[in-house]
């Protein structure tokens, strides 16, 4: 999820005269022309190749293995890229500047669909080829730009509060915190208690990368506020803005946070969790079935549960996460390569794929299936923060918006700046990026 700076993304937008020649770079390959109204017309059948991160969960391989024995004369190929997201989103951006016809399905982060699609990077596509209208729909709106359909969901992501269930039941407390306030009231309360001696109240990942945007834009929204409006335009001058960071910043001063959160990544929390050290800790779906094996790697298996994230005066707003399907505009075998999106992102192999690991599908019927949510009783919890989840910033230059974010946001909460001066110099950041775009 983490993305750098939009450095190579101008270096290799330089590589089309203006934006007029941008279209020219998606036309690479010999299998599309160019259709009524400048539509893409998608041709060609054979040979694919599958873009992603490492996979270490043996999902990807079996779903292509699925597809391979069923068209083995257009057989998919998985190119792993490696795990970290700022390196996958830096190769395809290398693939699309030399219009390279190596990569042909790409899975993008939700945060990249904007800047992919304004760079013609990736083809707009027929909306009428796929079920969207049986997905979540903040969920499909993760793959629109400017009124078409770029990318075609996967997966989604929500975060949610994992918490203690035995230590608030021992505290006499009957429901998770709704906001802030009950959090911290609750903890106090169960730190009184001798089972939780040494215990910490609540992390999420507030190290300097992507899951610190994540953290800050959550808190932000939960608060009422907003990082980015609809035209890219920041709003990070607002009382909301600043009682959103100084819940983050206050927690860490007064210790409702370790410090050691500061050097948190999405694994260090939960471990940090399923060691005991945590009442609480924002996290997503993954965690679930880690944090719940009983052979002994948890110690808080059946002790645990799920709710939706806190906020300041009510429940409060995850970002939405993800993972979409995109076709490079400078592939070959097109019309292959829309039957593989669509295969892949179907409800079918959503459902084959949750056999192989924790997900969040992104089909409404999956989270309401009796069986799966026996498997994964997160699915409830995770249904409502998705449909109340706020998207990060959707921007044409994500990669120096977050990095703007993460400098700032971690600046307040290890005490180098007060939460007004971070959100001011925030402010001023992303407005002239905002002003030159």
């Amino acid at each position: 999820m983490k993305t750098r700076t939009t450095r190579a993304l101008r270096r290799s937008g330089a590589l089309c005269a203006g934006l007029a020649a941008l279209a020219a770079c998606g036309s690479g390959g010999g299998s599309v022309s160019s259709g009524p109204a400048g539509r893409t017309s998608f041709e060609g059948r054979g040979p694919i190749t599958y873009v992603a991160g490492a996979d270490n969960t043996g999902t990807v391989q079996a779903v292509l293995d699925r597809w391979n024995r069923l068209h083995p004369e257009e057989k998919a190929t998985f190119v792993q890229l490696p795990t970290d997201p700022d390196a996958q989103r830096q190769q395809m951006i290398q693939n699309a500047a030399t219009r390279s016809d190596a990569f042909t399905v790409l899975s993008l982060d939700v945060v990249w669909n904007s800047e992919f699609a304004a760079h013609r990077w990736v083809d707009r596509l027929p909306e009428d080829r796929f079920a969207l209208g049986r997905m979540l729909e903040p969920i499909v709106a993760t793959g629109r730009y400017r009124g078409g359909l770029y990318s075609v969901p996967a997966s989604s992501d929500g975060g949610m509060l994992y918490y203690r269930t035995d230590l608030l039941k021992q505290a006499g407390i009957g429901q998770p915190p709704v906001t802030w306030a009950e959090l911290k009231a609750d903890c106090a309360k169960v730190r009184e208690l001798p089972a939780a001696k040494g215990m910490f109240c609540y992390a999420g990942q507030f190290q300097k990368y992507e899951g610190l945007t994540v953290n800050f834009a959550e808190a932000v929204n939960s608060a009422g506020g907003v990082v980015t409006d609809a035209q890219g335009r920041p709003h990070l001058d607002s009382p909301a803005a600043r009682k959103g960071l100084d819940f983050l910043v206050g927690a860490f001063r007064d210790g409702t946070v370790p410090k050691e959160a500061a050097t948190y990544q999405e694994e260090d929390a939960r471990r940090a969790f399923q060691s005991g050290k945590l009442v609480f800790e924002r996290q997503w779906p993954y965690m679930y079935p880690l944090a719940a094996r009983k052979d002994g790697s948890s110690k808080v298996a059946g002790r645990f549960a799920v709710a939706p994230l806190p906020g300041l005066d009510g429940p409060g707003a995850s970002s939405l996460g993800g993972h979409n399907l995109a076709l490079s505009a400078s592939a070959k075998n097109k019309a292959t390569a829309l039957d593989f999106i669509r295969f892949f992102t179907s409800r079918e192999t959503q459902r084959f794929t949750l056999a192989y690991a924790p997900a969040a599908p992104t089909y409404r019927s999956l989270y309401q299936d009796p069986r799966l949510v026996r498997k994964y009783p997160y699915l409830p919890t995770l249904e409502r923060s998705i449909l109340h989840a706020v998207p990060r910033p959707r921007v044409f230059g994500y990669g120096d918006v977050t990095a703007a974010v993460q400098r700032e946001a971690f600046a307040a909460i290890t005490g180098e700046e007060s939460s007004a001066s971070a959100l001011r110099n925030l402010q001023r950041d992303l407005r002239q990026q905002s002003a030159g775009k």
